[in-house]
């Protein structure tokens, strides 16, 4: 089967595409057009590296998951897990304007500064719309990247051709699930006659995620709340609020759920992963009973790996993050709310006649 029709058939026609851009940057074929993944021409290749790394391509998550991590640290809910923290950046600089607490910029140009990487694969957007991935190769570049978006950019192309051209040694990936679980399929799969560099990669940063939004649909409706040339943060607090926050400079707009849930992109409602199980970090914010007014300040951090551990270590040691205890029952709430995703990812797959991309581990999913 040729991987252009494997990945058309499997991947982009059910709907399962994420947007991630693990298949980009490769070669001329494939590309992205405002968040949509388009294939330009037909490609005569029987395997490829755009069909190895696409994330909803099958793959068997328990060998992945055993190839990378030590089983005994693997929890069922929320994937391997050496810790939970909640912190935020000590530099108020780096708060300021940061998604919550700015641990993960905070994070990301520690690891530079101290050597774990030598460059970083992010997202960069204005406002939370129109986002792009760009190559930060210092930390100044690493804080223009401050803030999230929940349109859906191809950051992974640009890892791809970072990669193709070897020119740094360690570099770091932030990313969604699909997109970290999409870095894991490349280190665990070079083509022995095509390498793509993945011993390259030095770190990989989760972010949690719910879901991500159709990118015009976004746009428009973002313009019919507010001035998008203002348009400084945007945010969508606990559910109890039931909204998508707009923030212009000091005005924040409320944005009912009901005009945005309709948004949500199509291959999203097949994610299993909530919390970027394959990562050495992964960051959220943060949920305690202190309130969204307090908790939009902070952060969650899950440990994943040795490498994420020593990192974190080193930001508490050098004062570059400030923790605080995490809430009794914390942990338990991570993994009901991660649970509940993967309940739906399962559900909205089996609707579509089977378990898809998950087939080769349908024993961790046998009981959703």
């Amino acid at each position: 089967m040729l991987s252009t029709i494997a990945l058309d058939t499997q991947v982009i026609q059910p709907g399962l595409c994420t947007g991630c851009g693990a298949c980009q940057g490769l070669c001329p074929y494939w590309g992205s057009v405002d968040g949509r993944t388009v294939c330009f021409f037909d490609c005569e290749r029987h395997d490829g590296r755009c069909q190895r790394f696409c994330p909803r391509m099958p793959v068997d998550l328990e060998a992945l998951r055993k190839q990378f991590f030590p089983s005994e640290d693997i929890l069922p809910e929320i994937g391997p897990y050496r810790g939970l923290y909640l912190t935020r950046a000590a530099d108020e600089s780096i708060r300021a304007h940061a998604q919550h607490g700015g641990t993960m910029t905070a994070l990301v140009e520690l690891a530079m500064k101290e050597g774990f990487i030598d460059a970083a694969v992010l997202t960069r957007s204005q406002g939370g719309l129109d986002p792009e991935g760009v190559l930060a190769a210092s930390p100044e570049e690493v804080r223009s990247c401050k803030g999230s978006s929940f349109q859906v950019p191809p950051t992974l192309a640009v890892l791809n051709q970072a990669l193709k051209e070897d020119r740094y040694k360690k570099i770091g990936v932030v990313g969604t699930p699909c997109k970290t679980l999409a870095v894991y399929k490349m280190r665990a799969n070079p083509l022995p006659d095509n390498d793509n560099n993945a011993q390259n990669i030095g770190m990989v940063f989760g972010l949690f995620c719910g879901w991500g939004l159709d990118w015009d649909g976004l746009n428009n409706l973002a313009l019919s709340h507010c001035n998008q040339n203002m348009l400084r943060h945007m945010d969508i607090p606990p559910s109890k609020f039931h909204s998508l926050e707009l923030t212009e400079h000091e005005r924040t707009i409320s944005v009912n759920l009901d005009e945005v849930l309709p948004l949500v992109r199509s291959g999203c409602r097949y994610c299993v992963d909530m919390t970027a199980e394959f990562a050495d970090l992964s960051v959220g914010g943060a949920r305690s009973a202190d309130g969204w007014d307090v908790d939009k300040g902070w952060n969650q951090v899950i440990v994943r790996s040795e490498k994420g551990e020593a990192l974190l270590n080193l930001a508490r040691e050098k004062g570059v993050l400030e923790f605080k205890e995490v809430p009794d029952g914390g942990l338990a709430k991570l993994k009901g709310a991660s649970m509940g995703k993967k309940r739906t990812g399962v559900g909205n797959l089996k609707a579509l006649g089977g378990l898809g991309y998950l087939e080769p581990s349908a024993a961790l999913f046998e009981n959703l």
